[in-house]
């Protein structure tokens, strides 16, 4: 059977440089930059932002929608990450939420209207 390997994310932005500053102010992330794009880590992930080139690209949908809807991180402390990422400007669409024992979530807004869930899982 062939082995699959997770690769990248791939985020389309009409402001690549503004949409790679809020990774970078929010969660640290290093920018390296190419003629094409912005790479940068996110959790051990590979992500690249390239500007909209296509006259034809639609709008970001607006969560819940079907497909990819979401980049979930994990964290301990949610709480503290929550506060500490609220200090640096981040707008949350949900607030640290129990959703069953041992599991609480959160999202935040990214540029483009991407939706980031931060998650912490308890030993149970």
């Amino acid at each position: 059977m062939t082995a699959f390997t997770f690769d990248h994310i791939h985020l389309r932005s009409p402001d690549p440089e503004a949409t790679a500053a809020f990774y970078e102010r929010i969660f640290g992330v290093e920018l390296k930059r190419s003629p094409q794009r912005i790479d940068f880590m996110l959790g051990g992930q590979a992500i690249f932002v390239s500007p909209i080139t296509e006259p034809t690209t639609g709008e970001a949908p607006t969560a819940p929608y079907r497909g990819l809807e979401h980049i979930g991180l994990a964290v301990k402390d949610i709480d503290g990450v929550t506060a500490a990422l609220k200090a640096k400007g981040a707008v949350f669409t949900m607030e640290p939420t129990t959703i069953r024992p041992g599991v609480r979530i959160c999202f935040l807004r990214a540029p483009e209207n991407v939706s980031i869930e931060l998650l912490e899982r308890s030993a149970a």
